[in-house]
């Protein structure tokens, strides 16, 4: 594919940076490196859902914000690659559709888990779901225009 076909693959990769930043904020919140205060509110409680000790915030010994970062670093090496590998490029739109339906089957649990069990939301986990969102779309924007080309 050349540039101006897979725009939304580079967005993609544009938007996994500050996925990046907030999941490795998360995490050093989560170690218990970063001492802020989350609490905006009774709704808006970062410290019950991600902080140091939040029953939900690791899945046995793996923290969530760590998987998140490994998430959108995967998602940014794979556009990344696929300007370097041909393989890579070629199936760039379906990689690119499995990774981040997975970002958002994963996110999407989260967030309810969030509302429903916890009942107290991370800002910043919200606004990574959004970046997940958008990224699953773009992703989704990137298989319709690659079938398209194709018929």
């Amino acid at each position: 594919m050349n540039l101006p076909d897979k725009w939304q693959a580079l967005v993609i990769q544009l938007l996994a940076v500050p996925g990046m930043l907030l999941a490795y904020y998360l995490l050093l919140y989560h170690n218990g490196v970063l001492f802020t205060s989350c609490t905006v509110n009774e709704i808006f409680d970062c410290g019950q859902v991600s902080g140091p000790g939040a029953p939900y915030s690791s899945i046995g010994p793996i923290p969530v914000a760590l998987i998140g970062l490994i998430g959108y670093a995967t998602i940014f090496l794979v556009v990344w690659l696929g300007n370097w590998s041909d393989l890579i490029d070629d199936y760039l739109p379906e990689l690119l559709i499995g990774l981040t339906g997975l970002a958002f089957i994963f996110t999407l649990g989260l967030t309810m888990l969030e509302i429903f069990v916890i009942h107290a939301i991370c800002q910043f986990c919200l606004y990574s779901a959004i970046i997940v969102l958008i990224i699953f779309l773009l992703a989704l924007s990137l298989v319709i225009s690659q079938r398209r080309q194709e018929a």
